[in-house]
């Protein structure tokens, strides 16, 4: 609980800072009811479920997380994911998965692994969220224009069968749907309207539209999913099996690692707007909690949502105390208007999703980085976001991630120097050891870099092709910051192959932890007595004819 005990010892949780968090809290919960419902019916389950997973996940991640200002519920980001389990588990392998990706996001916040998700690079990052941006688009044009159903399959074929079925459009659904679109749209920009939720207008206005002209042909809550129950859901648990937690596995680990990468970016994203500073792993540790106890009451996955996030900070929200209205009025709206929902018309929650898929694509910034980012990452960018597309989000970003470590890899070998060193370079040190160039049977080579399995090869290559063998050849390590297991098993090779050419190699200038790894590996031990020296004085010194 870092986020309300800071919050406590700021003094925001003060009566004076509870108009504004109160006010925000209602605005955030009156904004997530439609989008709870559009999230859950895109993700293959009940309406009604997705409002429970908002009360659910806002309540325990405003307790138990690790921003003050996060609001947290059902998100656009999990909808690829979500719709697949929900298609081929049901909704109670949902629900199994979303528990056991609760217990992976609980264990990585008290292992202290939340700083590990920030280093996904940006590419990655863009490219699965643009993907998924473009699939969600493509998943509500049935709703959008009312269309017939169409044959599941993959990506193309869903296009090209919806494609076909574009000529056979409901005229009223989609009239609807363009009314809401614009709604949600405009709202922001009429005057006096600012502060009024674009979705929240949208859907008031298409379900009084609907309940007052009866359209028929339009699709509506209630003629799809039989409304809303009033009040809440009662504790039940979904039949956990061993068999069961096997297959969903792979699911679970999906939705804890897309879950810890929203949360976080929703935290970045706070923490840039009202100055904040979150703490990321207790951020998972809360977001952990939430998906335990979510699917307990009829819930899904949940993760931190950036535009109610967001709202909450445009409204004045500056507390956790704001989270936890959000939850409450959402409470309070199911409890008291839950047989008005009938009436929403699905064309509408499907208008609101092509907003959020549109700005979960972030077109400009997607555009953007294939205009002035470096070669490789746009290839990372685009592999990504195909992969995504017409593959699978989790090989996507499996796939993206390699690529972006190998291309890291590559740039950190190609920094790596294995250069050799003549007399001015080493003119002030041969000055200091009282000689005047280096004596003739010695060479020396510096190593600027960290020698890991990347530069391994580049490092063999230079030392195993000394243009002439001299009597000795010191190797000087004082740049190096650290080596792998590789770079030391192919040190070990060049000292062998080099001492089967009758020269002797003298190491020099390690740090601790270097010098620590070259004992363990038995490096120093291969040398012989003698053959490492602090620092290069000594070792020029016990090198030169003198000192032999």
């Amino acid at each position: 609980m870092i986020a309300i005990r800071e919050a406590w010892k700021s003094g925001l949780l003060g009566r004076k800072h509870w108009p504004r968090n109160l006010v925000s809290g209602v605005i955030v919960g009156i904004v997530a009811l439609p989008l709870s419902m559009a999230f859950a019916i895109a993700s293959g389950v009940k309406p009604e479920q997705g409002i429970y997973t908002a009360i659910v996940g806002g309540l325990l991640v405003s307790l138990f997380g690790g921003s003050r200002l996060q609001i947290a519920g059902p998100t656009g980001a999990f909808i690829v994911i979500l719709a697949g389990v929900t298609a081929r588990y049901g909704i109670d392998g949902l629900q199994i998965a979303t528990f056991m990706a609760g217990a992976i996001l609980l264990l990585l916040g008290i292992t202290r692994l939340g700083a590990i998700i920030k280093f996904i690079p940006d590419p990655v990052i863009v490219g699965f969220t643009a993907g998924i941006g473009v699939i969600i688009w493509v998943g509500q044009w049935k709703d959008f224009f009312g269309l017939p159903k169409v044959a599941d399959g993959h990506f193309h074929e869903r296009l090209w069968h919806l494609l076909e079925a574009l000529p056979n459009l409901h005229p009223t659904t989609t009239l609807l749907a363009l009314l809401s679109l614009l709604l949600v749209l405009l709202t922001p920009r009429l005057p006096g309207m600012k502060r009024v939720p674009g979705p929240l207008l949208a859907m008031v206005v298409a379900t009084v539209i609907q309940a007052v002209f009866q359209f028929p042909g339009v699709a509506t809550i209630g003629s799809a999913f039989g409304g809303i129950p009033q009040g809440l859901p009662t504790l039940s648990l979904p039949e956990v099996t061993l068999p069961r937690i096997i297959e969903l596995i792979g699911p679970a680990f999906a939705i804890a690692m897309l879950g810890a990468i929203e949360s976080l970016l929703s935290a970045v994203v706070a923490d840039g707007m009202a100055g904040t500073r979150h703490d990321s792993n207790q951020e998972l540790i809360g977001q952990g909690i939430a998906n335990l106890i979510s699917p307990l009451f009829a819930g899904f996955a949940a993760t931190g949502a950036i535009a109610r996030t967001a709202t909450n900070i445009r409204n004045g929200g500056n507390s956790p105390l704001a989270g936890l209205v959000h939850a409450l009025t959402l409470v309070l709206l199911v409890s008291f208007l839950a047989p008005l929902a009938s009436d929403i018309p699905l064309c509408t929650l499907a208008a609101i999703l092509f907003v959020v898929a549109y700005n979960m694509s972030e077109l400009k910034h997607f555009k953007r980085m294939l205009q002035r980012a470096p070669r490789a990452d746009i290839a990372i960018l685009l592999v990504t976001f195909m992969l995504t597309v017409f593959s699978d989000l989790t090989i996507a970003v499996n796939i993206g991630v390699i690529l972006a470590m190998l291309q890291f890899m590559r740039r950190m070998a190609s920094s790596v120097e294995v250069q050799r060193m003549v007399g001015k370079d080493l003119e002030v040190e041969l000055r200091l050891n009282g000689q005047v160039e280096l004596p003739a049977n010695v060479l020396v080579y510096g190593i600027e870099g960290p020698l890991f399995f990347g530069a391994a090869e580049t490092f063999e290559r230079v030392l195993a092709q000394t243009h002439t063998d001299p009597g000795t050849l010191i190797i000087r390590l004082n740049h190096v910051p650290f080596m792998d297991i590789t770079g030391l098993q192919t040190l070990l090779e060049v000292i062998e192959q080099l001492r089967n050419r009758n020269i002797v190699v003298k190491l020099c200038e390690a740090n601790e932890k270097v010098l620590g790894k070259l004992r363990k590996a038995g490096i120093l031990q291969a040398l012989g007595p003698g053959h490492y020296h602090a620092d290069f004085h000594s070792a020029l010194s016990a090198a030169s004819p003198s000192g032999q």
